[in-house]
């Protein structure tokens, strides 16, 4: 019987985690961080790319860097872009929350 009353949810549980909820406006700041690291994140791994298929700056190396940093600034952008995303649309289990702070 322990084991029943330790993984039972009742209304009274429901009530109590409803604080988090309650705030859960967009933040602005960290969402414009995260559409701009995926902007530039984007572009620096096209840039990257005709860089480095046309030889830019004399060799490949320049255009391979530019891709290598576009793809670094581009998986955090897309990861918190989607969070909010799907925060915004109302999916269950993502919230404004789970976006860091800047």
């Amino acid at each position: 019987m322990y084991v029943e009353h330790a993984f039972s949810i009742s209304d009274e549980d429901i009530m109590m985690d409803t604080p988090h909820a309650i705030n859960n406006r967009p933040p602005y700041k960290e969402i414009g961080l995260a559409v701009a690291l995926l902007v530039f994140g984007t572009l620096g791994i096209i840039l990257g790319i005709f860089m480095a298929v046309n030889k830019v700056g004399g060799d490949r190396a320049h255009g391979l860097f530019f891709a290598i940093l576009g793809s670094i600034l581009f998986i955090p952008g897309f990861y918190y872009t989607r969070i909010a995303y799907y925060a915004f649309k109302g999916y269950k289990g993502f919230s404004f929350s789970n976006i860091p702070p800047v």
